[in-house]
């Protein structure tokens, strides 16, 4: 696999300290805890879904969950057991991650956003997950966008498709009035794939950082060609070998640094 021209992206925090604002009042750092007080349950084991009118707890298990893990508000010690919650078959179906888990009570597979799967969701989850060094989940999650996109005319991710259960020879249940192309999901796959590999750049050291990457199952070799930071370019490639990733600077320009932090 081949993708080229790559741009550049920022790096992001640590996970539970968010990037801090000039001017905007008390560190970021302040957050976490609060929102933590505010928003997690233990019995759900995961992040609830929202406070309602009154500030009461609305106790539902989402995928708005993983978007914590990708903003970096959740605590580090939380993070295991959101990405176990948002893996489980009541959230994973096995195409994706459901907006609403099923058995909740408005979990519907056929809605528009109770119950079905989002790939843009799933992308800024797998995000989140990466960020708390959970890469094989999040490659789980691509494998499983790839396989569905391979029962969908030009293999092109469609807007959403429905929560169904996956079933062993059978493809996701379309959304009928899914916008196919879509922005959102057509950048999917370029977010799934920085998450897997760990990808971030470095202005200041002129690097671009790969850190503990892995490839999902459907991928054993990758090449990323023009990957560009400043006037500086890269063409690497990628490959596994079981569990393992390597990677070899097939070209460089401008002095751009790759540098690979391996498990």
């Amino acid at each position: 696999m081949s993708m080229a021209p790559a741009r550049r992206r920022p790096h992001l925090p640590p996970p539970g300290r968010p990037a801090r604002r000039r001017g905007t009042g008390p560190p970021r750092r302040r957050a976490a805890p609060a929102f933590d007080a505010r928003f997690w349950d233990e019995e759900l084991g995961t992040y609830i879904l929202a406070l309602d009118g009154r500030k009461q707890p609305c106790r539902v298990r989402s995928s708005n969950a993983g978007h914590a893990l990708f903003a970096g508000i959740a605590l580090p010690e939380r993070a295991a057991r959101v990405a176990h919650t948002l893996l489980e078959p009541d959230s994973f179906s096995g195409w994706g991650i459901r907006t609403i888990a099923a058995g909740q009570s408005r979990y519907n597979p056929m809605s528009y956003h109770n119950g079905s799967v989002w790939p843009h969701d799933n992308a800024l989850v797998a995000e989140g997950l990466a960020r708390y060094g959970f890469r094989r989940q999040a490659a789980k999650v691509f494998s499983a966008l790839f396989d569905a996109a391979t029962y969908v005319e030009l293999r092109r991710l469609p807007e959403l498709f429905c929560g169904f259960p996956r079933r062993r020879g059978q493809g996701p249940t379309l959304y009928p009035v899914a916008c196919a192309p879509q922005a959102w999901a057509a950048t999917a796959p370029f977010a799934l794939l920085g998450a897997c590999l760990g990808l971030g750049f470095d202005a200041e050291a002129h690097c671009i950082r790969f850190d503990q990457p892995v490839l999902p199952r459907f991928l054993e070799r990758l090449t990323l060609r023009s990957l560009r930071l400043g006037e500086g370019h890269l063409d690497i490639a990628f490959h596994r070998a079981g569990e393992e990733v390597g990677m070899q600077v097939l070209h460089r320009s401008g002095g751009l640094q790759a540098v690979l932090r391996s498990g």
